[in-house]
């Protein structure tokens, strides 16, 4: 088990931050860690890097317990907070390389991984730029690398892609799917398509508590409504599933595409209707869940 949080209590004064949460995350996941502001995720990941003491429980990085031996377990996780600290006024590959240092990297070994972390993150054209003359796209690239200087078993993203434009994004999860292969990863994200896209699996805290925690297919698909879309040759008249005990609302796209949703998968009984009454129906899917629309459910008031 790459990480292991049991009962993990966290207050500050007499505001509970973190009540009693826990989970376990194997090798090789990419696990969204989902919540509104202040549910308290940050918190959690602090606390599993070692960067923030816990009121009460246990976390365990690789079988090491972080109240018995927090330095190893700190050389086994690469940190990405929310807010990337980088020395703005140092070049790409010199940060890299005295971030290299603090692991105790040094000669042919600091420069082999430099190079290699310049090449995994697409940091060939900048490594000799200043770090403050990047794009936000490519600081989350240099602070990616930072995390991975010394290839550890575990990473920690805290909102990797927040601000950054459409293709940065699409960039940097390509990225963080590349380098996931063989590490453990907990990323805390608000965009939903990004847990959708990324993860195996969510875990969710609302006000501290867990709410959820299952694979993302098993989320989706667990929501009360189904939407199914249709497909027909030609327009048809469809106000037989208007009145469906189990449709909820029936939506039209084009002349011949319509959205249904419904209560429950009634994709057979619509091919069954389709063949009675002489509709040439050419397509018929059932969409994917929604993991903003599991995110509310879940966490809304």
């Amino acid at each position: 088990m790459s990480i292991r949080v049991h009962s993990l209590v966290k207050k500050f004064d007499q505001q509970l931050a973190v009540n009693n949460i826990s989970f376990e995350i194997d090798k090789g996941n990419i696990v969204g860690f989902l919540g509104p502001n202040g549910a308290g995720k940050s918190t959690t990941m602090k606390i599993i890097t070692g960067t923030l003491p816990a009121t009460s429980g246990k976390v365990e990085v690789d079988g090491i317990d972080i109240a018995d031996d927090l330095q190893s377990v700190k050389e086994l996780i690469g940190y990405l907070p929310e807010h990337n600290p980088l020395y703005l006024d140092m070049y790409v590959h010199e940060f890299l390389r005295f971030c290299g240092g603090i692991y105790k990297l040094s000669g042919k070994k600091l420069n082999n991984r430099v190079a290699e972390l310049v090449h995994l993150c697409g940091l060939e054209k900048e490594q000799n730029k200043l770090i403050g003359s990047l794009s936000k796209g490519y600081r989350q690239r240099v602070g990616l690398a930072q995390a991975l200087v010394h290839d550890p078993s575990v990473l920690i993203l805290d909102e990797p892609t927040t601000g950054l434009d459409p293709n940065q994004i699409i960039e940097i999860r390509h990225l963080i799917q590349s380098i996931s292969k063989d590490k453990t990863v907990l990323l805390s994200t608000h965009i939903m398509q990004e847990v959708q896209a990324l993860c195996h699996r969510a875990i969710i805290i609302k006000e501290g508590k867990l709410v959820a925690d299952q694979p993302v297919s098993e989320l989706t698909h667990e929501q009360e409504k189904f939407t199914i879309r249709i497909e027909l040759a030609s327009a048809a008249d469809l106000i037989y599933w208007t009145t469906h005990d189990l449709v909820n609302d029936l939506k039209k796209i084009t002349e011949a595409q319509y959205l249904l949703e419904a209560k429950a998968d009634i994709r057979k009984e619509i091919f069954q209707w389709a063949t009675q009454n002489n509709v040439d129906l050419i397509g018929i899917a059932l969409e994917k869940g929604n993991m903003e629309e599991v995110f509310q459910k879940l966490t809304k008031d």
